[in-house]
């Protein structure tokens, strides 16, 4: 082994990533285990405190946003364990037994957590809740869940016609809706059909394309009446439903697997194997979008782990090549766009990315953050409304780039570093830790 090309420097408690490539280079080699899924884990959480009885959880990601979803909870009465990745338990109160908490519900920096508890607690009638969440959350548009849950004659008020956090719910007996969503989104359709539990009747959700149906497979097993129409991509719930407590087995999350499988296949003379990785069909645009451009990955061990596909995934270096990423694959790779964008830089030709305009409003504007950041590294990006075109095959050159605190925009320039000559620092790296806070010590382990 080198000696370790990595070093973290903290300042007034935000740390820099600094990366030195050295002149003879490096390869990655060795077996990975990533984190635990962040939507199945924020899923068994919240599903096992609407339960009866206790429900057990494998593998929970011990991200920040996991814990926000964990903390609301608690103030509503559930019983959670301290979180762990061997085994959490939840005594869950059953499904309209939310208590009214004492404080204002805090999301952090979690989207998932604030977004599908709209649709719990406004189904929970003659209680009041008030959510709020961290400086970027708060300026997340919320509307596109608060205007269907409104059809279904809730009670929601916040900021800027009720479309920003801080948000004050006043419970209600819903109504049940056939909503049109004009986006494919997991989070809205989610929000709903959680909303949908407590609702007399049958609540319907159609999006125009595929969303990832974590939320589908998990609700069925906890025993709620749920039917699927993957023609028309609707999905009904009969309410008011019956739920209980489950073992959850979370499987690794593939957004956290893209940085490995993008690494493996860009810093040359690498081999990696990524264990134990959730392989749903819904989350695995990456895959798809990675074979386009010529990426030599295997899918290795495939097997069923409590109603989620998971496979082994070994990737190999090799030469890229430009594709274009739009349409339908959109909503399969959503969160792994930035990364993707990494892998383009190294690829031959030009590579486009459309119908992502959803990524101006994440954690950051992914979007602009990584075209400014990437070109300041010397890669040829150009933003467009919706996407980014990249020119591959520009030599990157270490300089100061920043995370914007957005998690994946300092995982993914982490990885353009180690292609990058000289020395990157990366301002603001401990925003990994919302979704991988290993994610540091791993890259400094496969280093070689």
């Amino acid at each position: 082994m080198l000696a370790s090309p990595f070093a973290v420097e903290t300042i007034d408690r935000q740390q820099n990533l600094i990366v030195t490539r050295p002149q003879t280079g490096f390869c990655l080699r060795g077996r990975i285990r990533i984190p635990g899924d962040k939507s199945i884990s924020h899923r068994a959480l919240m599903l096992g405190a609407l339960a009866t009885g206790e429900t057990q959880i494998q593998g929970l990601l011990l991200g920040e946003d996991p814990r926000s979803t964990a903390s609301c909870f608690r103030a509503m009465g559930a019983e959670i364990s301290e979180l762990n990745t061997d085994l959490v338990r939840v005594k869950g109160i059953g499904l309209g037994q939310l208590q009214e908490p004492a404080d204002v519900l805090d999301a952090g920096n979690s989207g998932t957590t604030i977004r599908l508890m709209l649709g719990i607690l406004a189904s929970h009638p003659e209680r009041f809740f008030t959510v709020t969440g961290d400086s970027s959350l708060r300026s997340r548009p919320m509307s596109r869940v608060v205007k269907p849950l409104q059809q279904m004659e809730a009670q929601i008020w916040g900021r800027k016609g009720n479309s920003l956090a801080p948000l004050a719910i006043q419970g209600q007996n819903l109504k049940p809706i056939h909503y049109q969503s004009p986006i494919a989104s997991a989070q809205v359709k989610s929000c709903i059909l959680l909303a949908g539990l407590m609702t007399e009747g049958k609540t319907t959700v159609t999006e125009p394309a595929l969303s990832r149906d974590h939320s589908e497979r998990m609700l069925q097993a906890f025993g709620a009446q749920l039917s699927v129409d993957p023609q028309t991509h609707s999905v009904t719930v009969t309410g008011p439903a019956q739920l209980q407590g489950q073992q959850v087995v979370v499987p690794g999350d593939i957004s956290s697997a893209a940085f490995w499988l993008v690494a493996g296949a860009i810093v040359p003379d690498s081999e990696l194997v990524i264990e134990n990785v959730g392989v749903n069909p819904t989350r695995t645009g990456i895959l798809a979008a990675l074979e386009m451009m010529g990426a030599d990955i295997q899918l290795e061990n495939q097997r069923v782990v409590a109603g989620e596909p998971v496979a082994d995934l070994r990737v190999r270096s090799g030469g890229l090549k430009a594709c274009t990423i739009a349409g339908d694959l959109i909503p399969r790779l959503i969160d792994e766009i930035p990364i993707l964008a990494v892998a383009a830089v190294f690829a031959s030709g030009t590579t486009i990315i459309r119908d992502a305009a959803e990524l101006r409003v994440k954690e950051s504007d992914r979007l602009a953050a990584m075209a400014t950041e990437l070109n300041r590294m010397g890669a040829k990006v150009t933003e467009l409304p919706d996407g980014l075109e990249i020119t591959g095959g520009t030599a990157l050159r270490g300089t100061e780039v920043d995370s914007y605190t957005d998690h994946r925009i300092a995982m993914s320039l982490a990885i353009a570093a180690l292609n990058a000559s000289g020395t990157t620092t990366i301002s603001r790296a401990e925003a990994a830790a919302i979704s991988y806070p290993d994610f540091i010590p791993t890259l400094q382990q496969v280093c070689q």
